[in-house]
Parts: C-alpha cells; structure tokens; sequence
C-alpha cells in the first residue's frame, strides 16, 4: 500500500514538474487524478448545484472546496478525446475537423447556429488557422435579452462583429496564451486580453476558458464561459464616465492619481461607489479628503500591482496594493470577496489597462487613520472605551507622534471603573513618539504621556515592554501607531525591597531577607528576577527546619539566592525550556503549561510584579533543585506536593533535609564561599 502512494506521489511529482504552463499542470493533475477511471480521463471538481466545473491542483482536491463552497467529484474526457461504447475511459482521440464541426461538438452549438445566421459558417469551414474563444451555450442563455436582440436583429453587421471580436487570426495554444498578453481579434484589430494565473485559470477579456485547446483542421477553439465585448477605454476613462463614481474621480485629482490609469499597466482597481464615501463619518472623510498624505493611501490601498478577473479567484489570496500592504481578495460562492466581506456589488469591467470592480464600502489603511480609529477598528474595545473614558480623546484623534500600548481585552480584571488611578494608568499606556517594534532594542527606555519611564526587553520567543508583550503585529496609523499587548500594564513602583514591603504576602520573606542581611541588594539599582516565596511557602516548611535555617544566616542567604536569577526574566519571555542562572545554586529550569509559568516543577502563583531593579514572581512553595537525571522537560510539569507538617515530625524533618538534595546543595556552596 505505502509503496502504491509512494509510486503515485513520484509519479504526480515528475508530471507535474514537466507541464509547460499553469493550465497544463492543473490538467495533468486532473489526469492523474482521474487515472483509475481509465485512459484519458480528468477529474473535475463541480461546484453543487451548479453547472461550473474546475480542473483540480492538490489544494483543491484535498479541500473539496471552490469559493468556500462544497463540490463534488465528476469525471470526463480530457480535451482531445471521447468514449467508445464498451470499453473503459475515453481511449479515442477525437477526429479532427473544422471549426464549425468542432463547435458543435464542444458544447457550444448556439455559436455554431450564431456563426451560421452571421454568414460567418463559410469562413470556419474553410482555409485558415484561426483561434475561435467560442461562448458556451450557458453564456449565451446568461445574456440579457434586449443586448441578445440587439445583436441578433442584424446580423449581418452586429452578430458578425460580435462574433469576429471572439476570434484571433492565428492559431494559439493554451499554452500560447501567456499572462497579460493581448492579441488583435478580427474585429477591426480590437485586442483580446489574456491573463494565465498561477493557479490554472486562464481568461480572455476576464472570461474564463472552461474548456481550453479544442483542436480543428483549421485552428483551435477555446469554450469560454461568457460573451466577450470590445474593450477601447482605458481604467481612467471608465471610471471618468459613470456618475456613481463621482466622489473618487474627485478624490484621484485631488491625489494627482488620474494619469496614472492613464499609462499602460496591468491595474485592478476596487473603485468605491458614492454611496460607499457617503458612509464614512463625515468628520473622518473630511479628515482624509483634507490631507494629501492619507487620501493618497487610502486611493492606492483600493489599487492592486496586478489584474485579477473576478472568475480567477478560486479561494481568499492576500494580493498587495499600490499602497504597500495586502487585500485578501477572496469569494464567497458566486460573490467576489475583499477582506471577507462580500461588498463588490459590480465585477469584471474591463480596460485597456486594468480592470474595475465596483464596491459599496470604503477600505481606509491604517496607514490613513488616527489612533482612536485604530484601535476602533481592532479586538481592544475594552482599552478603547478606558481610553476615552479617561480623556485621553484629544491625544487619540490628533496628530500629535504616539504609540499606544493597548491591551487584549481579556487583559483586563476586577473593577474597570475610571478612577484617578485608572486615568494615570491609562495615560501610561501610551508612550511618547510614534514606534515600530522592530526598531525596539533591548534595555531602551520609553517615556510615556504620563511620565513615566519604561523598559524594553527583547526574548527569544517576545518582544516586552515591562510586563505587556506584543501580542499582536505593529499598526501603523497616519500619526501614531498601536502595540496590541497581552496584558495591562503595571510600571514599576519602586525596589524589589519595595514591592514584597507593600504587599502582606511576603511579610515572612521581608523578615528573612532583614536576617540574611539582603536588604541592601535588593535595593540597589540591578536587574533581578525573584522567585518569592510567600507566606504560605515558608509555613510549608517544617517548623524545625525552618527554626534552624532562620538561625543560620549563611543557610538562609543561600536559600534566598537560589531564589534569585540574573537579569529580568517577565512571564512573557519564559519558553518551553528556559533557563535561568540562580544568584547561587544549579541553573532553575522554567517552563509554561495551560498558560503557568512553573520553576523547577513549582507554579508561579502571581507572575510580573514589576520594580525599578527587577521583578518579582510570588511562588507558592520553596524551589529547591531538581535531582540530576530528571529530564529538563518535566520542569513544566506540576510542582510534587509537600507533605503535609502534621505527619511524623521526624520522618517530616529527614524528608525535608534530603530531598532533591537541597541542604547539601546549598551547604557545599555556602562553605566553597566563605572559603575564597
């Protein structure tokens, strides 16, 4: 069995990397595809419930899906042959004939009738080597009646033109039919506009080929899926002649960008409607109508380097703008797709030098908004409502230089009401001067509105600012740019030796710090990471144990150093397996699970508590190494509970002196210390 699939994936492998074209490898693919069914057989992936069938490529196949939408597997001949009654598959070739013939054995027979009532069935029988894009008999059905009336009422002129504009005077492969190429019809020399994409698809004049290199004695005929018009105007004229485009032809010689669709080139422009400026908040468009910087962004942001037809969009693809930063231009079924929303209300009208497709809302950039809209237009609504709420609106909607830290809005516990403490702290969360994070270097500092002063710390696996990590990438708006952040905030407030004072917890660990004679180093300017024991951990101890430690001051120094990692480690910058070097002691081995931060196997109760010479994370029991063969990963794992102190006082004492060999560890570096 392994060795079928391995002989098949060669097989798809080396096939593919031998097709000449995007087409021809979706064909190829198909082929394979459809090889169990027979010689000559593809595989054809049908929307449900509709007639539009697609070659498939390996994400298709897999997915089952075309714009979002389920479909089924069919089977068919490939292009070239048909079946024979009885026998498996689709092993003839088809006879070649000319055009005419081949029309009607293609599924385009209303062409053929149309060809025959244009007078045109003489010239497609006879001599020649012509490219025939012949519509389907469906697109044909497709057309509105009185534009099917008009062509068919004279026919000798409109039909004839009509149908002479659908063909090329030289035969061209699919191959051929290379991407942004374009070809003279016989239509007064009027140019077909070709585009091969990436994924297969090819269009003429954004109409897609359903059915690519039907060959004749006398050309070759493409089925197309829908009735091609003459194209004459270029992407500035179509959108210079339809009134419902009135506010952008405005807003593109306001921002000096009408030349520009003048000149050759390959645009797709989503041109917003009237009514879609007419829904922006007037205040907002005139914002931007009045600042040539963002009116330019906002234009360029509705502009892509590159034509993309409706009908070559199988899936949602980020494409880039004239403006630098990307659309995922999707589909939703029949409907075309720009960010997820179905707002394209008219596709597919053809210039020149691009293509137009109309939309009923307007796309405004980051790059053109101010900072409230920003952070409006993102998953911050709780630290956007604090942020008015405190006032801070004149700062958010001008065009002062700032950053905003704003937090997740899970971030945010307990009360939320605006108070003078909130107020401060939300001015604290928007720092002076207009920041990208990936110029953010370790050890920088930032003042913010407030004052105040806040480190950068740079991980391997997070970018920090005191304790909130970005959480999300960089927007950049017109003035001022935002950090999403994971959580709120908390500057520093004062020493290590400051926070454990300020907080009842850790009263039993000020009073060993006082008696190990550490006060002074936790309040001299450093950068240290203290595991804190609270006072649960030290009642944890057995009262013996704890008796004779708090009486030896070398122990107890030695304890609390274990306690104490160089450099500031927030709990944002702890991995998988992060290490941390001890003040003294073997190395402490963090970790994270369901969102803890564990040391040594020990949960860290109340992480990040910030000080101007560190920060503290409060641990609920005392961290004492881990024996030598435990393998690193179990560092994340759940802390081993302690026995509890009402057991046997001294099977209690010998276990606490033993495990994990901890006053051994802590004794033989206290005594290789004072011996130097």
């Amino acid at each position: 069995m392994n060795l079928c699939v391995l002989v098949l994936g060669l097989a798809l492998v080396l096939t593919l990397c031998a097709a000449r074209s995007p087409y021809q490898a979706v064909l190829q693919h198909s082929r394979i595809r459809g090889r169990q069914q027979g010689p000559n057989v593809c595989a054809m992936q049908q929307l449900k419930g509709t007639d539009k069938k697609y070659f498939t490529n390996c994400k298709q196949w897999y997915h089952r899906k075309i714009c979002g939408k389920p479909t089924v597997i069919t089977y068919e001949c490939c292009p070239g042959y048909e079946k024979i009654p009885g026998e498996k598959g689709c092993p003839a070739a088809l006879p070649l004939v000319n055009i005419y013939n081949t029309l009607g054995v293609v599924g385009a027979s209303t062409t053929q009738m149309y060809s025959e009532r244009a007078k045109l069935k003489e010239e497609i029988e006879g001599p020649g080597s012509f490219t025939f894009f012949a519509p389907s008999n469906e697109a044909w059905a497709a057309l509105p009646t009185e534009i099917l009336d008009a062509l068919v009422s004279n026919v000798n002129i409109e039909l004839l033109n009509a149908l002479h504009y659908h063909m090329v005077n030289r035969r061209l492969t699919s191959e051929e039919l290379k991407h942004g190429s374009s070809f003279a019809s016989m239509y007064q020399d009027f140019h077909v506009h070709i585009h091969h994409y990436s994924n297969g698809i090819v269009t003429v004049n954004c109409a897609r080929l359903i059915k690519p290199d039907q060959h004749a004695t006398n050309g070759i005929v493409h089925v197309v899926d829908r009735v091609i018009t003459a194209v004459s105007n270029d992407v500035s004229t179509l959108l210079d002649v339809d009134d419902d485009l009135e506010t952008l032809r405005t807003a593109m010689a306001a921002a000096g960008l009408t030349a520009m669709l003048e000149n050759e080139g390959q645009y797709t422009v989503f041109a917003p409607t009237n009514e879609a400026f007419e829904k922006i908040p007037q205040e907002t468009l005139n914002r931007i109508l009045g600042d040539p910087v963002a009116l330019r962004d906002l234009l360029n942001y509705h502009i892509l380097k590159h034509m993309q037809c409706a009908e070559s969009i199988v899936s949602g693809t980020p494409m880039e703008t004239l403006q630098g930063t990307t659309l995922e231009v999707g589909c939703d079924g029949d409907q075309m797709t720009l960010n997820g929303r179905a707002i394209i209300s008219k596709k597919d009208q053809l210039g020149t030098n691009g293509v137009v497709h109309y939309i009923n809302e307007l796309l405004i950039p980051d790059s053109a908004k101010v900072l409230l809209e920003l952070a409006e237009g993102s998953s911050v609504a709780t630290a956007t409502k604090l942020f008015v709420e405190a006032g801070l609106t004149p700062h958010l909607t001008g065009s002062e230089a700032l950053t905003m830290l704003a937090p997740l809005d899970d971030a945010f516990k307990g009360s939320l009401t605006m108070t003078p403490d909130m107020r401060k702290l939300m001015t604290n969360h928007i720092l002076k001067g207009q920041l990208s994070s990936k110029s953010l270097y370790h050890g920088q500092e930032l003042e913010t509105l407030g004052g105040l002063k806040l480190r950068v710390f740079v991980y391997r696996n997070n970018l920090c600012i005191e304790n909130a990590c970005i959480a999300a990438h960089d927007k950049t708006g017109r003035f001022a740019s935002m950090f999403t952040v994971g959580k709120v905030l908390t500057p520093p407030m004062g020493t290590v030796m400051d926070v454990l004072k300020a907080d009842d917890r850790f009263s039993l660990l000020v009073g060993a710090i006082q008696t190990a004679g550490m006060t002074e180093l936790l309040n001299q300017p450093g950068a240290l990471t203290f595991f804190a024991p609270t006072n649960d951990a030290f009642s944890a101890v057995p009262q013996p144990d704890l008796n004779r430690m708090m009486r030896n001051r070398q122990e107890l120094a030695g304890v609390l150093r274990y306690h104490l990692g160089e450099g500031m480690l927030v709990s944002g910058g702890v991995g998988s397996h992060t290490r941390v070097k001890p003040l003294q002691g073997d190395k402490l081995e963090l970790g994270v699970r369901n969102y803890t931060v564990y040391v040594n196997k020990v949960p860290v109760a109340d992480a990040d508590l910030m000080a101007t010479n560190g920060v503290v994370h409060a641990v609920s029991s005392i961290i004492k190494p881990l024996p030598p063969k435990v393998d690193r990963e179990q560092a994340d794992g759940p802390a081993a509970p302690l026995r509890p102190a009402a057991a046997s006082g001294a099977a209690d004492s010998k276990s606490f002196r033993n495990d994990d060999l901890f006053q051994k560890v802590v004794r033989s570096r206290s005594s290789r210390t004072m011996n130097q």
